[in-house]
């Protein structure tokens, strides 16, 4: 895939996270989880700074956003 593409869906998708998801910590959680998910809820939890429970609560918390991401073919 194209680099230019990559970040321009990055771009979009972080748009959309700021315009709905008023929690920073949640926010921040969901950034790293859809754009550079890292492989595991543990290693998602050690690069935000929380414990895993908390990344599993802000993930099935902001699970309404999904609706808002761009469709399949855009997603990283």
């Amino acid at each position: 895939m194209d680099q230019q593409y990559l970040d321009e869906c990055k771009d979009e998708i972080l748009r959309i996270l700021d315009q709905y998801i008023h929690v920073r910590k949640d926010r921040e959680i969901m950034a790293l989880y859809l754009t550079d998910y890292p492989g595991s809820l543990e290693t998602l939890a050690e690069e935000a700074g929380v414990s895993r429970e908390t990344v599993y609560r802000a993930i099935k918390r902001c699970s309404y956003v999904w609706k808002y991401l761009p469709g399949d073919e855009m997603k990283l």
